[in-house]
C-alpha cells in the first residue's frame, strides 16, 4: 500500500482465479486479475490480508492506457475494487502465518502480511468456514462447508427448486 501526494491510500494487488477445467496436461490453469483499491478499504486490505488470502472482490472493470518509456501505447485492464470480503477463517489465516512467517518481503504495492480478522460481519456465510469442534482433526474436509458431517439432511420435495 502507498499514499498519493494528496494523502489518499491506494493499493494494487493481483487476484489469482483458478479455471474450472484442466489443460491437456491435466493441470488447472489460473487467470491473474489486476486490482486497485482506494482509501480506507485499501488500508483495511493491507492490514487484514496476506499473500494467498482467500478473498472476494466486487467493483468495476476499467481500461486505461499510457505511453511507456519506449513511446509505445500500453493498455491496462483492471478491477477498481469497491468492496472486498475475507473468505477464510481466522484460524486458517493464523495457520498460514505460522507456516510462512510474518516477515515476507513484498513490494510497496502489495498488502502487508498480517493476521486476517474474519468475523461474521465479513463472512457471507455467517460463521467461520472450516472450524470444527474436533481439535486434532486436520483433514481436507475441515475447509469444505459442504462435506458430509454424518448427519442426515431433512429436505422436503417442496423445498427443492426442481
Amino acid at each position: 500500500m502507498r499514499y498519493t501526494s494528496s494523502g489518499v491510500a491506494v493499493a494494487t494487488f493481483t487476484v489469482a482465479v483458478n479455471r474450472q477445467f484442466t489443460n491437456q496436461q491435466g493441470e488447472r490453469e489460473a487467470d491473474f486479475i489486476n486490482c486497485v483499491i482506494w482509501r480506507k478499504s485499501a488500508e483495511n486490505f493491507a492490514n487484514f490480508t496476506h499473500k494467498g488470502s482467500l478473498i472476494g472482490v466486487d467493483g468495476r472493470i476499467q481500461t486505461r492506457s499510457y505511453e511507456n518509456q519506449q513511446g509505445n501505447r500500453v493498455y491496462v485492464t483492471e478491477v477498481i475494487v469497491d468492496n472486498f470480503s475475507l473468505l477464510e477463517s481466522r484460524s486458517q489465516s493464523e495457520r498460514y502465518q505460522q507456516q510462512h512467517g510474518n516477515n515476507d518481503t513484498q513490494g510497496s504495492d502489495s498488502p502487508q502480511n498480517t493476521t486476517t480478522n474474519n468475523n461474521s460481519d465479513n463472512n457471507p456465510f455467517g460463521k467461520a468456514v472450516g472450524n470444527k469442534n474436533t481439535e486434532n482433526s486436520k483433514s481436507s474436509d475441515d475447509n469444505d462447508p459442504f462435506a458430509d458431517n454424518g448427519q442426515q439432511i431433512d429436505i422436503s420435495d417442496d423445498d427443492l427448486p426442481f
